[in-house]
């Protein structure tokens, strides 16, 4: 079996029109970044952009169930589906009339799932542990549960900055990756 290394393959051609897009890419990465930046100068006021985020979003899916409740012939499913539908709408408004009530709401539930995601991870490391490498899905699983534990121990003051922190970090992220991506085309080209 030989080897290729990827400078010997031939162009695929769907990357040829990537590379000469490599400069607005590497652009892209570089508004996230500062977007990233922004958001983590600012913490609380990100956090209430990530919460009216959610309220758009829950003001769509609840327009969008309320008009899919009309497809259903019976009572019974219209019922049910028109409230669903009315409910999203109700707390999409209420995010947007309290904030920072959706977001010690929203921070809580988070805190939560976080700790609910490490334990299981925990308890699926540990059923693992036969043959395979069972150690980093433990300290994934322990990392999440005392994210969360320390979300819910700072609880509620935590929802002023933890879903702000959230949203400039994964910009952050998101921006490093895209400005890599932009390089590495680049290199390649």
């Amino acid at each position: 079996m030989t080897t290729v290394s990827h400078a010997q393959m031939p162009d695929r051609p769907t990357d040829q029109p990537l590379r000469s897009k490599s400069g607005w890419i590497v652009a892209l990465g570089v508004v996230y970044v500062i977007a990233g930046l922004i958001a983590l100068s600012s913490v609380v006021f990100a956090t209430k952009v990530t919460v009216f985020v959610v309220g758009i979003m829950m003001l769509i899916a609840g327009i969008a169930e309320v008009i899919n409740s009309f497809q259903f012939k019976s009572w019974g499913k219209f019922l049910v589906w028109l409230l669903l539908g009315l409910l999203y709408i109700v707390a999409g408004l209420v995010t947007f009339e309290n904030p920072l009530l959706a977001a010690a709401i929203l921070t809580l539930l988070l805190g939560i799932a976080l700790v609910v995601s490490g334990v299981m991870r925990i308890i699926l490391a540990f059923s693992m542990r036969e043959g395979m490498s069972w150690t980093w899905v433990v300290l994934s699983g322990v990392v999440t549960l005392l994210l969360g534990l320390i979300i819910l121990a700072h609880w509620p003051v935590s929802s002023l900055f933890v879903l702000g922190v959230l949203l400039g970090v994964d910009l952050l992220i998101i921006g490093i990756g895209w400005i890599f991506v932009g390089f590495g085309l680049k290199s390649h080209a």
